[in-house]
């Protein structure tokens, strides 16, 4: 399972490098075309750089949880690793419980949104709305092993060195 998860999380790395590449383009059209006369002013470009952001973001987030860097905040002085672990696995509760509103209503937000398409580049919105779940589904996936090392170390102590 952990080389399953290694590769997910290089492909989701990859495909967020991906979506920021592709996302150069419709706003540099935006922005030639509003300051230029060259190229004529493209209305479909602000979509489209519309949707590769919610996916760049939804990316990013799914990359910060695998990371342990999306929701982290520094406020407690260096602790015991139990007291760690503990203040990590509340934050990890929060976390599951975002996860799976994200899985379940990012399910019901998809079925919305499965015969619709968007106004200018006729995609099916179901391209976008689909990020919710899959990220929901993700956050599961990488949460799992951190919260099963953190709940070990409440258990029995950090591991001798």
């Amino acid at each position: 399972m952990r080389k399953f998860i290694d590769g997910y999380y290089r492909l989701l790395n990859l495909l967020l490098a991906v979506s920021v590449a592709i996302l150069i383009i419709p706003v540099s059209l935006q922005i030639f075309s509003r300051y230029t006369a060259l190229i004529p002013s493209y209305i479909w470009t602000e979509e489209m750089a519309r949707f590769f952001f919610i996916w760049m973001i939804m990316l990013g987030a799914m990359i910060g949880i695998r990371d342990s860097s999306h929701f982290d905040i520094d406020l407690w002085p260096t602790l015991p690793p139990r007291t760690n672990a503990a203040l990590k696995l509340f934050a990890q509760a929060g976390i599951l419980v975002m996860a799976l509103v994200f899985v379940w209503w990012g399910v019901k937000f998809v079925q919305f949104g499965w015969n619709q398409t968007s106004e200018l580049a006729d995609l099916p919105m179901w391209y976008i709305f689909i990020a919710w779940p899959i990220s929901g589904a993700t956050w599961l996936l990488f949460l799992g092993p951190q919260l099963r090392e953190n709940l070990r170390v409440l258990v029995r102590g950090a591991p001798q060195s």
